[in-house]
């Protein structure tokens, strides 16, 4: 296993520096490895929430690696750090993990959606090694619901449980949970489930690295996601301007 990369203070979070190559490596490590903690992908709307919530925030600042997502959080980074983001993260664990013969399950998305994932990726990546699919109720699963995944995942006992929830759902059931399953690392991946599953369209890559994404998603799925975005945006920008010219502190720590 790599050391884990320094983090640099996003409004109080700390954000580690990293580029994809670096991220995926330090997943493969997990292979034959249990109870290693989870992996946080953190975009604006992640910072903002964890902003308005201590415990939030905590769950952030303890992660495995909490990698910068949306562009704004690589634009404040230090030189060199990337952009490490779900869907891509996915893709490159999935492929090169095949040579040490890393092992996957998949938790989450609406019903049939973990299934159709897993089969995209296993005829993307032949070798491909899946152990395992479970789609939860949208809602916090009773306790014999839990118990019942966790002798699922013990059974299988993958090297990453993949988490395709919402942001912070996703990152709270990790950080409740990783010392309990079986798994080598937990990472939460949200909306990759549904882009590489097909079911719903990713953004054009010019629009990813020009930071317009949130614009692509808007208009996808204007219901759910334009009140989220039109709300935080605004708001990441104030508080950066605040952190930057001194006017509030937001120092690192839970």
């Amino acid at each position: 296993m790599l050391p884990k990369p320094a983090r640099y203070n996003v409004l109080g979070v700390g954000v580690s520096v990293l580029t994809l190559a670096q991220a995926r490596d330090l997943v493969l490590g997990a292979h034959g490895t249990r109870h290693l903690g989870y992996v946080c992908i953190s975009p604006v709307h992640a910072v903002i929430e964890a902003g308005n919530d201590p415990d939030f925030r905590k769950i952030l600042n303890e992660s495995f690696l909490t990698t910068p997502d949306g562009m704004p959080i690589v634009w404040l980074g230090p030189e060199g750090v990337e952009r490490v983001y779900g869907p891509d993260l996915l893709l490159a664990v999935c492929d090169a993990g095949r040579a040490v013969g890393l092992t996957h399950y998949f938790y989450g998305g609406a019903p049939g959606v973990a299934g159709a994932l897993r089969d995209k990726l296993v005829a993307r990546f032949p070798g491909l090694e899946v152990v395992g699919t479970f789609t939860p109720p949208y809602r916090p699963l009773h306790d014999d619901e839990m118990t019942a995944f966790r002798a699922q995942v013990a059974a299988a006992r993958p090297d990453i449980l993949w988490v395709g929830l919402s942001t912070p759902k996703q990152e709270r059931f990790m950080a409740a949970n990783w010392r309990s399953l079986e798994a080598g690392l937990l990472i939460g991946i949200g909306a990759a489930f549904d882009f590489h599953s097909g079911r719903v369209r990713q953004a054009p890559r010019w629009m990813q690295r020009s930071g317009l994404e949130w614009l692509f998603r808007i208009g996808t799925e204007p219901r759910r996601l334009a009140p989220r975005y039109l709300k935080t945006n605004p708001l990441f920008v104030a508080r950066v301007i605040a952190q930057k010219t001194g006017l509030k502190k937001y120092p690192l720590g839970n």
